[in-house]
């Protein structure tokens, strides 16, 4: 069965309405119906991860190429790399702004979290790794490594823009349509079920029916 957003409750219509506009966005918009078809099952064992009333959202737009998502749960917020911007920014989940966390950046590419918190970076200008600590400041965690350390590009599927899942074997059992090529991909939100996918020049979520690991 499918449901619309006037299903909904008018005040979320709206604001559905107001989040989600071509001006806005670029000339993307979320489907109006559920459930989505960019959630394609390829094999039925895919199912059970889909939320049958949850769609992929696009939170924010403009990037030349996004890299490194990372979710930072005291927070509440995302930090990805716009790599050609020279820029790290973040996404707050409270307020849905996006904002430059960093720039320049040293064209930062692959982000994480060391198990005290503190962001890791790739840094592919300086070709070194960081780590910035508590109070901002950033230490070199290596620069060389047998006389050189190589932070390379990340990329997607040469073969269809989206994200692919795969079971343990490697079969292909579903597959989340988006307008663009796909990087990479973290899982975060308050129970770590909202899956964020950094693409060409957008961030894209969508709330799934599975949770990352712990941590973040």
């Amino acid at each position: 069965m499918e449901f619309t957003r006037r299903h909904l409750t008018a005040a979320a219509g709206a604001a559905a309405a107001t989040t989600f506009t071509r001006t806005a966005l670029g000339g993307w918009e979320p489907s109006e119906r559920y459930p989505d078809p960019a959630i394609q099952i390829l094999d039925p064992s895919f199912a059970k991860y889909r939320l049958a009333l949850a769609g992929v959202e696009r939170l924010a737009t403009g990037m030349r190429w996004c890299e490194g998502p990372v979710y930072f749960g005291d927070a509440r917020c995302v930090m990805w790399s716009d790599i050609p911007n020279n820029r790290i920014l973040r996404w707050d989940e409270t307020t849905g702004r996006t904002s430059v966390y960093r720039r320049p950046s040293n064209n930062a590419n692959g982000n994480t979290r060391d198990r005290q918190g503190r962001l890791v970076t790739c840094e592919h200008d300086t070709r070194r790794v960081t780590r910035t600590e508590y109070d901002g400041s950033i230490s070199v965690l290596i620069d060389k490594f047998d006389g050189n350390l190589w932070c390379g590009w990340g990329m997607g599927s040469a073969q269809q823009d989206g994200v692919k899942i795969f079971d343990p074997t490697g079969k292909p059992i579903g597959f989340i349509a988006l307008p663009e090529r796909c990087a990479n991909v973290c899982f975060g939100g308050v129970k770590r079920n909202r899956l964020f996918m950094a693409a060409s020049h957008s961030l894209y979520s969508l709330y799934v029916n599975t949770q990352g690991a712990p941590g973040g």
